[in-house]
């Protein structure tokens, strides 16, 4: 592919997304920053969080907050409330995802923006297996923020999880800090829509093909618009559509997580295969959406090189995603269903 022609499939995209959201980011850009962007202001930053986890654990399915102490790498501390989030993961985690919440009054003598909530998604293995599927689905953020600021942002974050329930209790993990979803809204000057049954043709086509793309390509059916299912629902303030955000990616083939299955009605055996949900999506917003994908290759490969994991599994994400960039090189049709070797 020609430079030109790279530059003009990858910058389509993200001119689209400007046109759409162009007042939004002017607006945002004169406001102070947030709680999420003063933590994550380097990857892999450390923090501790102490709190009663014995408790909060033991009362994991309460919608109840418990108070604790998050505190900084440069020793600046917060006084802060948590409670355990998500579905599946906060019941088969042993920590499950947290929310944290701040004090509005805490956030301001920083100078910072009053959204005062941000979201901690923790391993589900408390031993190397855990970190590195929380990498893996780390990287799967950052490869979707990639190619559109129209994404939820992670940041990784280097935790000590202390529980003042057990004396010298200690344990150290990588963590995703996630911001909230008020403070995507925010960002992308639209207002959050919970809605089930939700007709695509009420969304942002463009976007809406682009994600289903990008869940084919990183083998998840672990989402459905109508159902809201790991998918942050904004509607535009300028054009009063629908912007179709995914989060959650654990199972997705690229991430391979043990826990991890299909969804029923995909008809496939196991996460590393792949199905295209995209009922409803024109065609040729999904074709348009391939050739985004196509162009991004080389910045979502030099993701999958990152330095928190080893070479090999750099080598085994990237395998994977040949599987699906062969597929769509052969063809010049929107792929459907694909079975990958057992050998990838």
């Amino acid at each position: 592919m020609t430079v030109k022609k790279y530059f003009t499939a990858y910058t389509f995209f993200n001119l689209l997304f400007l046109l759409h959201f162009q007042n939004g980011i002017a607006q945002t850009a004169n406001k102070p920053g947030t709680i999420f962007e003063y933590l994550a202001r380097e990857e892999a930053v450390k923090m501790t969080l102490e709190a009663d986890m014995t408790t909060l654990l033991a009362s994991r399915q309460v919608d109840e907050y418990y108070p604790a102490l998050l505190t900084l790498a440069d020793g600046k501390s917060f006084q802060v409330k948590i409670k355990p989030k998500g579905k599946y993961r906060r019941k088969v985690a042993e920590v499950p995802p947290l929310k944290i919440k701040f004090t509005k009054k805490s956030l301001q003598a920083e100078g910072l923006d009053t959204l005062n909530e941000v979201r901690l998604v923790l391993p589900c293995y408390d031993n190397i297996l855990g970190d590195e599927l929380i990498i893996r689905e780390y990287l799967t953020y950052r490869m979707f923020e990639k190619l559109t600021g129209a994404s939820v942002r992670a940041r990784l974050v280097k935790l000590t999880l202390r529980d003042t329930h057990v004396e010298k209790s200690r344990k150290v993990m990588y963590a995703i800090l996630l911001e909230d979803n008020e403070e995507t809204a925010a960002r992308l000057n639209g207002v959050l829509v919970e809605q089930y049954g939700l007709p695509v043709d009420s969304t942002i086509l463009y976007q809406t093909a682009l994600v289903a793309m990008f869940e084919y390509m990183i083998g998840n059916t672990d989402w459905d618009i109508s159902m809201m299912r790991n998918v942050r629902l904004i509607r535009s303030a300028e054009s009063g559509k629908i912007l179709v955000i995914p989060y959650d990616f654990d199972f997705s083939g690229f991430v391979s997580a043990p826990y991890a299955s299909p969804a029923s009605e995909s008809g496939l055996l196991t996460v590393r295969d792949r199905f295209l949900m995209a009922n409803g999506i024109d065609r040729d917003a999904l074709r348009r959406a391939t050739q985004i994908l196509k162009s991004a290759k080389p910045d979502l490969y030099a993701i999958c090189r990152s330095k928190l994991i080893s070479r090999d599994s750099s080598l085994e994400l990237m395998g994977y995603l040949d599987t699906f960039f062969d597929q769509i090189t052969e063809t010049d049709d929107v792929p459907v269903r694909m079975r990958v070797p057992l050998s990838e």
